[in-house]
C-alpha cells in the first residue's frame, strides 16, 4: 500500500475560535467584550456580541487549518 505523506489535521485552536458557514464564509467574533466593559456604552457592547466575517485576505489561512469545513 503506497504511504501517504501526511494526514489532514484540524487546528483545534482555529476549530474554536471560527465557524465556516453552508456557503463557505468564516464568521468570528468580536474583539473587545471581555474586559474593561465599564468604560464602553451598552450600544457598544451589544454590538460586540454579534460575530463577523473574516476578511478576504485571512480566509485562506482559516480554511488550511480547517481541512474537513465546506
Amino acid at each position: 500500500m503506497p504511504r501517504v505523506s501526511g494526514k489532514a489535521k484540524t487546528r483545534k485552536a482555529v476549530a474554536k475560535r471560527f465557524k465556516v458557514t453552508g456557503t463557505g464564509k468564516v464568521l468570528r467574533r468580536k474583539q473587545g467584550a471581555r474586559h474593561l466593559l465599564q468604560c464602553k456604552s451598552r450600544k457598544r457592547k451589544r454590538n460586540l456580541t454579534h460575530s463577523a466575517l473574516v476578511s478576504d485576505a485571512d480566509i485562506k489561512n482559516v480554511k488550511e487549518n480547517l481541512p474537513f469545513s465546506r
